[in-house]
């Protein structure tokens, strides 16, 4: 089964004219994977500003954007990764991350990074079942 690059309503095009050579979704192997994603708002593909909290919460939604653009769930995910700005920012992000996966949450690494070159502390990527 050859790679598939899934189109993401409004994300896609967002990150392209950010100009940033990606595709925020691909799916092959029975698996998607979705490239790490900023706090981007899914009606209007700009950056989310405010604190970690309001950050993580709009890096979730798009990530579940992502995934339902492919065809699947966050019940599906296998692994998730977390890479923030800041080691500080680990407890308020997990009080986020714990209601968006309340129960049977999936693996999960978190990665202190020292930055971006725009204007975010978070970026959430994961890989799913098909």
């Amino acid at each position: 089964m050859p790679r598939e690059i899934v189109e993401v309503p409004v994300l896609s095009a967002a990150v392209r004219a950010m100009g940033v050579p990606l595709s925020l979704v691909t799916r092959g192997g029975g698996l998607v994977f979705v490239s790490g994603t900023p706090p981007l708002d899914i009606a209007s593909g700009k950056l989310v500003k405010g604190d970690i909290e309001m950050q993580t919460e709009a890096s979730l939604v798009a990530l579940k954007h992502c995934l339902q653009a492919a065809g699947t769930s966050p019940d599906n995910i296998l692994m998730v990764r977390i890479y923030a700005a800041n080691s500080g920012f680990y407890g308020a992000i997990n009080r986020v991350y714990g209601r968006h996966f309340p129960e049977n949450p999936p693996a999960r690494t978190f990665v202190p990074v020292a930055s971006w070159p725009l204007e975010f502390d978070i970026e959430i990527e994961c890989t799913a079942l098909s």
